[in-house]
């Protein structure tokens, strides 16, 4: 008799190519998750980027440039003149890269060594509740000006609190006493109050009538007094402007004090 014997070979390869596969298409996915949660990521960081890049521009380049600074003294004629400075009439343009800058947003802090004011745009109505005492979109500056050394209200006499702008060259109507928004090429006025307690019995600051109702604003800018200013907009640098007064005003109205 002879005897068949039957060989039988175990092939595995099959099984491993299906494990192979597994572990494949696991790496596969993990690779898709790690990519996915990769760019999502770098989506974030790019905008934050962008947004701090945006910023930083913004606070470097946007500021206010003093161009000139001049002291006005009240006076009823002209043998009869205040011995301190009155009104500042402070010209300021914008640096070259600047953003637009609301003016309507700016702290103009102001001392005279002793005393210090901050003050903020008469049509603010933010900080105090309400805008300057008497002050009118539809007036002319020369009127809100007028209402800034002479009136009173909440929180006080305006010439203590508040500023108020002309605009000198606005070459696209931006600017208005409602909206004084400053652009490239602006240049503008802001007038601040420096009405002495010892000179109100003036009638004329400046060409504008105050028929001595003008209100202190609790700084003295006699001679000899150095005065420093700090105008800090709503983004961007601060700008300082510091000055020593004259040792003699003399018989001068009008003083240049800065530069």
């Amino acid at each position: 008799m002879i005897s068949v014997h039957k060989l039988l070979s175990k092939d595995n390869s099959a099984q491993i190519g299906i494990g192979t596969l597994i572990i494949f298409i696991a790496m596969v996915l993990i690779a898709a998750v790690a990519a996915s949660v990769l760019i999502q990521t770098s989506g974030m960081l790019q905008q934050q980027a962008q947004s701090t890049g945006k910023q930083a521009t913004q606070e470097v380049s946007s500021n206010l440039i003093v161009k000139s600074i001049e002291g006005i003294r009240a006076n009823d004629n002209s043998s009869s003149i205040a011995g301190n400075v009155s009104l500042l009439k402070i010209r300021v343009g914008l640096n070259v890269g600047s953003s637009p800058v609301d003016l309507n947003q700016l702290i103009l802090t102001i001392s005279d060594g002793t005393n210090t004011n901050d003050l903020i745009y008469a049509n603010n109505d933010k900080t105090y509740g309400s805008v300057m005492a008497d002050f009118s979109v539809d007036a002319n500056a020369s009127t809100n000006l007028e209402k800034l050394l002479t009136a009173s209200g909440t929180p006080g006499d305006n010439a203590k609190y508040f500023f108020t702008v002309q605009k000198i060259r606005d070459e696209d109507k931006s600017f208005s006493q409602e909206n004084p928004i400053m652009n490239k090429g602006d240049l503008v006025t802001i007038y601040v109050s420096a009405v002495s307690d010892g000179d109100l019995s003036y009638s004329t600051i400046d060409s504008i009538s105050v028929s001595g109702s003008q209100k202190d604003s609790n700084l003295d800018i006699g001679p000899r007094t150095t005065v420093s200013m700090v105008l800090t907009p709503e983004a961007g640098a601060t700008t300082v402007a510091e000055f020593l007064t004259p040792s003699s005003y003399g018989t001068k109205e009008t003083i240049q004090l800065y530069p």
